[in-house]
Order: C-alpha cells, then sequence, then structure tokens
C-alpha cells in the first residue's frame, strides 16, 4: 500500500513507509528502552532486536572484529610480510588506481615504514596496462624485489603473478575469486569460492587492516615489537569502505565509525589538505568521503596519474599533500566536465534502446575509460535496472558496469568472460569491469542481459522511496537528528533514515543556481522548517515546487544538522514531494 497515499509523486515513485510489524517493533522498542520513537524505527527497519538497541547505537570495534584466521592463507601472508621486515628485504606494492587500492597501499606503505621499511609503489595506468596485474610490470618488479604485494586485484591474475619468477607473491582481495587461484605464497580474499562469504562485505583496505592485525600478533607472539597503533590507521579503511560502496553491516560499520573519529582528529597530512581543498568545514561523515574526498581520490586513477591517490594517502610531508590534493581536485574538476559529456549520450543511446530491459547499456566511440564506471552508476540509477557503460578504441570496448540490490553482476561478467564473449572481466556483486571485442558487443550485452534476467533483472518498476514514518516540523530538533546519527553511519547496505512530513505549506522558495531549490516550509502551526532539494530542476519536482501557488505538500528526505556561524539548526535535504 502506498505510504500517505502517494502512488506517483513529483518524481514518478510511490512512497512505501514501514509493515504493520514494524511499527510494531518500533513502538515495543520505544516503550521498553526510552529511545525517541523516530530512532527506533531506524532500528526496526535495520532489524536490530530490542534487546541490542542500545549496543547497536554504540558499536565496539573489539566486540565485531573478526578473527582475522577466519580468512584462508592469512597466516601465511602475514608471515612471509612478517618475515620480509624482519630480513630487509625488497618489497613492493601492486594497488589497483581507484580509492579501495590506493587505500590499502597506503595502509601497507604506512605500516612497512612505521616499521623502519620503505616499499616500492606500482599502480598501473589505467589506459595503457588496465586493471590489475600485467607480466610486463610483475616481471620488472620480480627482477627488483623479493616480494610483491597486491592489493585490491590479483586474484584472477594467474599468466602475471606465474611471470614473478625470482619473487614471491602476496594477494589481498576481495574480487570474486574463480574456480582455480593463482599459485602464490597467499590468496587472502573473502570472496574466494572457498571461502564461507561471512567476510564477504569487507573492501580490500579491510582485508588488509585484518592482515596487519594478524602480522602484529604474529610480532607479539615473536617477542618483537608490534610496529604502529593499528586503530589510527582506520582513517584509510573508514574512506575506502564507504568510496568501494561496501555494506555498512557488520565489522564494516564499526570500522567506518571509528574511522571517522580517526579522521576528525586530521593527523594524516593527505587527508588534511583533501578535505580542505574541498572545502569540508564539519565533522567527517560518510557522506564527505563518499562524494566529496573519494572522488578526488579517484580522479588521479580515472584521468590523471594513477599513483597520485595512493601517495596523498601515504605522505607524510604536508608540503607535498597540499600540492597533490590540489593537484586532485584539479584533474576532478576535469573528470566531471568529461563525465557530463559521456553521460549525456550513454543517456540518449540508453533510453533509445528502451529502460525495461533486464540491462541498461551504452557503448561510444573513443568514451574515456576513466569515467564509464560513474556514468554506468547514473543509468543503474535512471532505470532501476543493472547498467554497463563502455568506451570503444580500434578492435575492443573496455567498459564497467553497476548493479541493483539483489543481481550480482560481477558472478554474470566473469560467467560471460569464461564463455568466451569477453576478452576480460570480473568484479564483485555489485561493480564489475569488462573488455570485449567490438565485434562481439552486441552478442555480448545480449548475453549478459539473459543472464540477468535469470536472476530477476527487469522484474522491478521505477525505485520505490521507502520512508522511515512520519514527522512533524516542530519534532525535527538537532537533539533528534543527533540520536539517530548514532544508527549510523549510513552508505550502501544501511540507508540513510528518510522521513516524511505531511501536509505542510511552502512559505518561501528560491531557485540556488542552475538546479537547486531552497524552501522554508510550515505546518502552519508552530512548526517551521529549511529545506534544500538538489537537482530538483531535472525533474518536476524543482518547477512545481517553485510556482507552488499556495498548495500543501507531503515532502520527504533526511534531516540533517546545517551548521553556520557557529549556530545549529535543523535542515531537510529533500528527495521527493506530492500534493497533499
Amino acid at each position: 500500500m502506498a505510504f500517505l497515499g502517494v502512488k506517483s509523486s513529483l518524481t514518478g515513485r510511490r512512497w512505501t513507509g514501514p509493515s504493520v510489524e514494524m511499527d510494531r517493533a518500533a513502538e515495543a522498542m520505544a516503550q521498553a528502552t526510552g529511545l525517541p520513537r523516530p530512532l527506533c524505527q531506524v532500528l526496526a527497519r535495520r532489524g536490530v532486536p530490542v534487546q541490542e538497541a542500545e549496543p547497536f547505537l554504540a558499536p565496539q570495534l573489539r566486540d565485531l572484529l573478526p578473527d582475522p584466521r577466519a580468512l584462508r592463507d592469512m597466516e601465511a601472508a602475514a608471515a612471509r610480510l612478517v618475515d620480509a621486515v624482519k630480513r630487509g628485504q625488497r618489497i613492493a606494492v601492486f594497488a589497483d588506481y581507484d580509492v579501495d587500492g590506493g587505500s590499502s597501499a597506503a595502509l601497507l606503505l604506512s605500516w612497512l615504514r612505521a616499521m623502519g621499511h620503505d616499499a616500492t609503489l606500482y599502480i598501473p595506468d589505467r589506459i595503457d596496462e588496465g586493471y590489475g596485474p600485467n607480466e610486463p610490470a610483475m616481471r620488472d618488479l620480480a627482477a627488483r624485489h623479493d616480494l610483491i604485494v597486491c592489493v585490491d586485484c590479483g586474484t584472477l591474475s594467474h599468466g602475471p603473478i606465474a611471470a614473478a619468477k625470482g619473487a614471491d607473491v602476496i594477494v589481498l582481495d576481495h574480487h570474486l575469486g574463480g574456480e582455480t587461484l593463482p599459485e602464490c605464497v597467499a590468496v587472502v580474499n573473502p570472496n574466494r569460492q572457498d571461502e564461507s562469504g561471512d567476510l564477504g562485505y569487507l573492501c580490500a583496505a579491510g582485508v588488509v587492516f585484518l592482515m596487519l592485525v594478524e602480522a602484529r600478533r604474529q610480532l607479539r607472539e615473536g617477542g618483537a615489537a608490534t610496529g604502529p597503533d593499528l586503530m589510527a590507521m582506520l582513517d584509510l579503511v573508514a574512506l575506502a569502505t564507504v568510496a568501494d560502496v561496501a555494506p555498512l553491516i557488520g565489522a564494516n560499520r564499526a570500522l567506518v565509525r571509528q574511522g571517522l573519529r580517526v579522521m576528525a582528529q586530521r593527523q594524516r597530512p593527505g587527508l588534511v589538505a583533501l578535505a580542505d581543498v574541498a572545502r569540508m568545514d564539519s565533522a567527517p561523515n560518510s557522506y564527505h568521503l563518499g562524494f566529496l574526498l573519494g572522488p578526488r581520490v579517484n580522479a588521479g586513477g580515472r584521468i590523471g596519474k594513477a599513483d597520485l591517490g595512493a601517495r596523498l594517502l601515504a605522505t607524510q610531508d604536508p608540503a607535498e599533500a597540499r600540492s597533490l590534493a590540489e593537484r586532485l581536485d584539479q584533474l576532478n574538476t576535469e573528470r566531471r566536465e568529461i563525465e557530463e559529456a559521456v553521460r549525456a549520450a550513454a543517456m540518449e543511446q540508453a533510453e533509445e534502446r528502451g529502460f525495461d530491459a533486464p540491462l541498461v547499456w551504452a557503448a561510444g566511440e573513443g568514451w574515456h575509460p576513466g569515467v564509464v564506471g560513474i556514468v554506468a552508476s547514473r543509468l543503474k540509477e535512471a532505470a532501476n535496472r543493472p547498467a554497463v557503460v563502455i568506451g570503444l578504441d580500434g578492435g575492443e570496448g573496455k567498459g564497467s558496469g553497476r548493479s541493483v540490490s539483489g543481481i550480482d553482476l560481477g558472478a554474470a561478467i566473469q560467467r560471460l568472460a569464461g564463455e568466451g564473449l569477453l576478452l576480460k572481466g570480473g568484479g564483485h556483486k555489485m561493480a564489475a569491469g569488462l573488455t570485449v571485442a567490438r565485434d562481439r558487443l552486441e552478442e555480448a550485452m545480449e548475453r549478459l542481459s539473459e543472464l540477468l534476467a535469470r536472476q530477476g533483472a527487469g522484474q522491478a518498476g521505477p525505485a520505490d522511496l521507502k520512508l522511515d514514518g512520519t514527522l512533524m516540523p516542530g519534532a525535527a530538533t538537532v537533539e533528534l537528528i543527533e540520536r539517530i546519527e548514532q544508527a549510523g553511519p549510513f552508505g550502501a547496505g544501511a540507508p540513510a533514515p528518510r522521513f516524511a512530513l505531511p501536509d505542510l505549506q511552502i512559505r518561501f522558495a528560491k531557485r540556488v543556481g542552475a538546479a537547486h531549490l531552497k524552501l522554508s516550509l510550515s505546518d502552519g502551526m508552530q512548526g517551521k522548517l529549511e529545506a534544500i532539494a538538489f537537482g530538483a530542476f531535472d525533474s518536476d519536482l524543482g518547477p512545481r515546487l517553485e510556482g507552488h501557488g499556495g498548495a500543501r505538500f507531503h515532502l520527504a528526505g533526511r534531516l540533517e544538522i546545517n551548521s553556520w556561524g557557529g549556530r545549529q539548526s535543523v535542515q531537510l535535504r529533500l528527495d521527493d514531494a506530492a500534493e497533499a
């Protein structure tokens, strides 16, 4: 049943609210704990039992961090790294070019530096070398190093790892594994086929962190110095977890929460410089990691020099950090311009094919490989279906895909590669990459659509807007929002709470920039609330609310604290509206 009777909002969505059972659970929790009812609605939606409500609001890493040895090959990986440090061997870190890869590399480089050991950083060029280890690079690194640690890549790299003759190789990854693993010292990956999958939600930086925990244990058991404070390195794990869209469940939730506290202390020069160029003026939260810091770290790997992000995160020099952050900020601006051109072309092409198929896809000549993943995300959001965007160059196309909840895109693309329809392909449930021969593009996309349809892709209509309940403006206080934030951090797998504010008047509406709308709302009594609708004029939402003509509306969105001039107030980040 549509919540508040909204079957088609101003953005074309049906609103859904909590079930009767969820409402009862929230009411029982409020009575038993004394917690605010809106907070209990959020907890009930997350499936938190009454007796676990208080611990859930204050997660402790020591209670949630898994035993590193629960992962296969973990002891061997840590032992080989510790041995290399003790013997003063030459170590190289081969990392992916995204935030997770850069953060994972920075974790290792920082730990090794604290142990008195410098290591070589190698990140492949996205265009010239592509994703993951390649034979020339691994052969060259092996000639000059005793140990190569591959982070956020390597699980499917049988040939390149075999080419690293004379050096030992460790893989610390989270991408979906194949039926066989490359021959090396260790492949630590919660998504190996012989793993239980219980820790499959970890990103690569989470796997690296667990390996450092195991290394610390082995050092302690051997009577050696245990190395740096690992808790102080959780800012990097938090950044990678959120930017890689890993679900904020289990240990991830505690890792990100503690990592945000570490980041707020502004001790890492690279993140301080990055926060400053991004003009962050408040304590970091998951939004900042995903939308301000992450895209800037990624910009080097997308359209600039691949190692800029990892170097920024690992540096101890504030001057170098400022220089790198400014360069990444500039590259991020350039990336946005390139992305917009590709997005417009891809959207037009995908709309011509239709948004009702199991797979939405587009391919274009010369589309920059560094932005196809972001554009795939835009198509996915527009169609509520898995999406793939491919840039064609010569006889090949390199593409990236993004999926929706419940559809395993990585497994489908890996199967497609196994069937020979792709030159290369892999990833995880929500994101994947591929390389396809130009003359097999249509055939490959048709087959991928068929595989995704078997999983249920294409059966959903426009995405419903899921709401946690109703709230009146007078109840939306700073104190309530602070309590609700305790149920976070929010992000993938833990959507931010959204409430409906029913039957409100628009007292003031002003367009901000080209696409945004600022509003003042009232319930006609004492309750008032300020709101901001970003991108409102990209749909009917902006024009209808701006020209409201005195009509009353149900409004829906996320409540947040707005800090300005030393004062705090509540603001509604408006997602949707419907006439009351």
